[in-house]
């Protein structure tokens, strides 16, 4: 008879451990409050819109492919995706505007046309990217910072001989004003710091290893939408085995002399050979771990921005706006500062638009557009949420109508909202931060809890709550590291 393990929590994590553990030859069960799988990897129908609810950018694809050739299959035959030519479309409020090609080449023949920055200065600074993420991913994204073997190979070797070059010592914001000489180029490249929800006049600059994956390895559309990453490796899980309970909110996990014995739901015990929590480590801690030893350390540390979203659908096509839209505030350093010291958002907020059907003419009828329009925002703690959104939805509004000489307003046909507090609520996410604890300070990685307990036997953990972090590419690494510590 296999051995059993439980995954509480269907993210995109969830899922991939679920496949892993499957292919090891387990009994694999899935125990999810939400009526869906994929956590924040989900999507949104208004009217004849449809939307890709949370994540948004695609990078590393391979570690998609990877769970379909790890069982055999033909990744072609569930999941397609497609490079993409632009990775974004910049504007500014003097006018300015910049196509983010991926051919490298003519990104930085732009870059010097349009802002005067010689295009030696982008190609110096995404070498170094490569750079930083050749000698770092090995380390940080594809092992457990928490195991010995991880210090002592060979490969850790070499990166301590970087270290002095990885930029752990200055800042990003620092390291891009070393890089470029116009401030439009420095903002651009200090963007990459909201990818996982920090502050970029803060976090260290081993995160300019981003745009190495955007840029260098390349940026990429699900042709389905990303919302099919969840529903193709659903999928797979299902014909591996793999049972999904819905609806179905886990009260505890029940632990007996240091070692997990299962769960219990609605009251009733589920036993297992092991338990994977998919589900945010501070939230999981404070409710179905909450007689069990605590990481205080863990638990106190700042969390990450979060997000507001407005759901839009718009009655016109722009033929100036991609897939990717960057429009930028006048004053990044203040919009930040409002961000993680004031804990609200500023007037004049940094706006993304992110428009699938650009690539997916399906998702907007004829002659529309869906947008999906997203600003950083602080985490909850408790602001007065629904005058700050009346504000900013007004702010950004104005924002887009002076960019882009329209009445946006006037062409919103449905709409729908996320902010903190339903992300919190949706999600599980402490606070409704979207990437966990803050990186915001150059021991960032080292605060991140294991893949495993260290004080609970058969108990492991996965998800952008933990190491290695957020983001769909972490996110599946998180549940690579976690099942490679499990033996058959």
């Amino acid at each position: 008879m296999p051995q059993k393990a439980l995954i509480i929590g269907s993210g995109i994590a969830g899922i991939a451990a679920a496949i892993r553990l499957a292919l090891k030859g387990y009994a694999v069960e899935v125990f999810e409050a939400n009526s869906y799988p994929g956590g924040k990897l989900s999507e949104i129908a208004l009217g004849n819109y449809r939307f890709d609810a949370g994540p948004s950018l695609f990078t590393l694809p391979e570690q998609v492919d990877e769970l379909f050739l790890l069982a055999g299959r033909n990744p072609e035959d569930y999941f397609n995706y497609e490079k993409l030519n632009v990775t974004c479309d910049y504007f500014w409020e003097d006018g300015t505007r910049l196509k983010a090609y991926s051919d490298l080449n003519r990104f930085a023949e732009e870059v010097q046309t349009k802002l005067g920055e010689p295009a030696s200065a982008i190609r110096d600074a995404l070498r170094q990217s490569a750079f930083i993420y050749d000698s770092l991913a090995p380390l940080f994204m594809n092992r457990s910072l928490h195991k010995l073997d991880t210090w002592t190979n060979s490969q850790a070797l070499k990166s301590y001989l970087r270290m002095g070059k990885l930029g752990i010592f200055s800042t990003m914001n620092e390291t891009n004003r070393r890089h470029f000489k116009h401030p439009k180029l420095v903002q651009l490249f200090n963007r990459y710091a909201t990818y996982n929800g920090s502050n970029p006049y803060e976090t260290p600059a081993t995160l300019n290893i981003i745009p190495h994956l955007e840029f260098n390895i390349g940026a990429y559309f699900p042709k389905k939408g990303m919302h099919d990453i969840t529903l193709s490796l659903f999928k797979l899980s299902e014909e591996l085995g793999v049972k999904y309970h819905f609806g179905q909110r886990v009260d505890q996990i029940f632990v007996e002399n240091g070692n997990v014995k299962g769960i219990k739901v609605t009251g009733k015990e589920i036993l297992a050979d092991l338990v994977v929590n998919n589900m945010d480590m501070v939230n999981a801690y404070k409710t179905i771990l909450k007689d069990q030893k605590q990481p205080k350390l863990l638990l106190k540390q700042p969390k990450s921005s979060s997000a507001l979203i407005f759901y839009w659908g718009i009655r016109r096509n722009f033929p100036e706006l991609g897939l990717h839209n960057i429009f930028f505030s006048d004053n990044y350093a203040l919009e930040f500062e409002h961000i993680f010291k004031r804990g609200t958002i500023y007037e004049d907020p940094t706006v993304y638009l992110n428009i699938t059907s650009t690539h997916k003419p399906d998702d907007a009828p004829e002659g529309c557009m869906n947008w999906f329009t997203m600003i950083n925002v602080p985490n909850n703690q408790g602001q007065d949420w629904d005058t700050l959104i009346a504000l900013a939805k007004k702010n950004i509004i104005h924002k887009l109508n002076r960019i882009l000489k329209t009445d946006v307003e006037s062409l919103i046909e449905v709409e729908e909202i996320l902010d903190p507090r339903k992300i919190e609520s949706k999600t599980s996410s402490a606070r409704g931060a979207l990437y966990g604890n803050s990186s915001n300070n150059k021991f960032a990685a080292f605060l991140r809890h294991a893949n495993y307990s260290s004080s609970i036997k058969n108990l492991y953990f996965c998800g952008g709550s933990v190491h290695p972090g957020g983001g769909i590419p972490l996110c599946l690494l998180s549940a690579k590291i976690m099942s490679e510590m499990i033996e058959n």
